[in-house]
């Protein structure tokens, strides 16, 4: 039987004077729940959101084979508007108006790519929010990110 729906919960975390990031998800497939996460040096918090995305649907494409649909939820509005942007981004080469490419270009791509190949719903949550089952996953994650650059951070500095 083909489970219809997988949802996943995503959020990237940044220490912008360090540029040390981290990135967590939380996939439920039937009953169960997996966190994937992860950190990088060198990034931002639009690459640490966009590789919790990437990172997800990549997991979900190999580890899973039989679903129909991926939704995920993110407190980013830059991730969850790029399926928006996705003809301007072909039509202009990836390039902005001043012909420098766009920000976080690679990523953006693999992402395009992915969702060539799958079927992605993104919804759209308000980051922190306490009230609702849907917040406190985006909670979850966003503690998981945090606490993923926070300890970056400190072994960086030791």
């Amino acid at each position: 039987m083909k489970n219809s729906t997988i949802e996943i919960y995503t959020d990237g975390s940044c220490h912008t004077q360090q540029k040390i990031g981290g990135w967590a998800s939380i996939i439920f497939y039937n009953s169960e729940k997996l966190v994937l996460q992860g950190s990088e040096k060198e990034t931002t918090h639009n690459r640490m959101e966009l590789l919790a995305v990437i990172k997800s649907i990549e997991y979900a494409m190999k580890k899973f084979i039989d679903f129909e649909k991926l939704i995920i939820y993110t407190d980013s509005q830059y991730v969850e508007r790029i399926p928006l942007r996705i003809k301007k981004f072909i039509d202009q080469d990836f390039k902005t108006k001043s012909g420098k490419e766009i920000q976080n270009v690679d990523l953006v791509k693999r992402l395009i790519n992915l969702l060539s190949s799958v079927n992605v719903e993104f919804i759209k949550v308000k980051a922190h929010q306490k009230a609702s089952h849907t917040a406190n996953y985006n909670r979850e994650v966003d503690k998981l990110a945090r606490k993923i650059v926070r300890q970056e951070v400190s072994s960086s500095i030791s």
